[in-house]
């Protein structure tokens, strides 16, 4: 069982650093779940995410010695942004390896807490190689991301911040990658009150932690491809899975598209930002993972909101499309004057609002004297676009 005297010890540390984000109640999505829930909204933390409690705890506990010589690590997320802050709020120096691929968005924001940044390698296994490499040449102390006690006493926090404000849960749905977030949690949870059900949830494309735990044995994976990047985990750690096996009652997964539609969810229902590792709790509650919760008290771990613009906007995008409100459709004109006009005003009269338009006469399969209409259209809902079909086919523009 893992200290929980250290959790308490860390949260003193990082008073006055660390925000005590909101638990507030969720009422659309306690509606829709039959749950009474509430979100503890670390997606508000300082640099974004939960990352900063475990690093700045890390590096507290570090000797003077240590400090002067530096931290170094391992990430192209929210772990590199943790370190960093705590590196600069204590004046020393961080260095951060990061994948060659990291967007310049991540990259610069790293920079901006004043760590040194290192491009290495095509993936997080590679730049975690040369990190530990690194620091041994240099004298740094490696700060990782879950597998050390102080970064997962300083995770658990959020759990007392949690039980300060709502003990009487009946259960705390917590985002899983590689465990040092819900085993710190698990064992606070557990100290102040066993009856609490921890429930772990991660991503289908990063199956190698809930492998593991299904089978009490430490698994490894041979790849990750999953939008929640932030535990896209491919190897397990045999100390954070021998804490979660004490402490963890349920461990459930979700795939991309449920966590894409919980993204979008919380945009528009709960207006917060959440990138897809904090959002995966709340894909799980929406689409029935967690329907023994239903009629109980259930708080949801939003771990971060560093959310890439790019991706928000496919989901966006996608998310208006399954849901009925846009559609997107290509018809055959003759190309000629007065066409493209007719099939426009028919758009117009069935209220469907035009927001892309593009034509296209070099197609091979055209015929001479043809030419494609790509629209994308406003609508409102199915029976709408069922409407606009109907009326299309009527007028010979869509044909069976």
């Amino acid at each position: 069982m893992f200290d929980v005297k250290k959790i308490y010890e860390a949260r003193e540390r990082i008073k006055g650093v660390v925000v005590d984000t909101p638990l507030s109640y969720a009422p659309h999505l306690s509606k829709e779940s039959g749950c009474e829930v509430y979100l503890k909204k670390e997606n508000l933390q300082v640099t974004g995410a939960f990352k900063i409690r475990g690093a700045y705890n890390k590096i507290a506990t570090l000797s003077d010695a240590q400090r002067e010589c530096g931290v170094i690590a391992a990430s192209a997320g929210n772990h590199a942004q943790g370190v960093a802050l705590s590196a600069s709020i204590f004046e020393i120096k961080a260095v951060i390896v990061m994948p060659e691929a990291t967007p310049l968005t991540k990259v610069n924001g790293v920079r901006n807490y004043g760590a040194e940044v290192i491009l290495h390698g095509a993936n997080y296994d590679e730049a975690y190689a040369h990190a530990l490499e690194y620091a041994k040449k240099n004298s740094l102390t490696f700060v990782h991301p879950f597998e050390d006690e102080e970064v997962i006493a300083g995770q658990g926090t959020v759990a007392l911040d949690i039980l300060d404000k709502c003990q009487d849960l009946d259960a705390v749905v917590i985002p899983a990658g590689g465990g040092g977030l819900i085993s710190g949690m698990a064992c606070a949870i557990k100290s102040v009150n066993p009856n609490i059900e921890v429930i772990a949830v991660s991503a289908k494309g990063a199956p190698a932690l809930k492998n593991s735990y299904d089978l009490k044995s430490p698994i490894d994976s041979l790849s990750v491809r999953t939008i929640a990047d932030g535990i896209a985990v491919r190897d397990t750690s045999a100390i954070t899975l021998a804490y979660m096996l004490e402490s963890v009652d349920r461990y459930i997964s979700v795939d991309d598209e449920e966590i894409a539609s919980a993204i979008l969810f919380l945009l528009e229902k709960q207006k917060l930002v959440v990138e897809g590792a904090g959002a995966v709790g709340v894909a799980a509650l929406l689409h029935d993972r967690l329907s023994h919760l239903k009629g109980k008290k259930v708080a949801i771990v939003l771990s971060g909101g560093n959310m890439d613009v790019t991706l928000l906007s496919v989901i966006i995008e996608k998310g208006l499309l399954k849901s009925g409100r846009k559609m997107k459709l290509t018809v055959t004109l003759v190309d000629k004057p007065g066409s493209l006009m007719r099939f426009t005003q028919i758009l117009q009269e069935l209220n469907a609002n035009i927001v892309h338009i593009a034509y296209d006469r070099t197609s091979i399969s055209l015929d001479y004297g043809d030419a494609n209409v790509m629209v994308h259209v406003e609508t409102k809902g199915e029976e709408h676009q069922q409407q606009i079909y109907r009326v299309l086919r009527e007028e010979n523009y869509i044909r069976d």
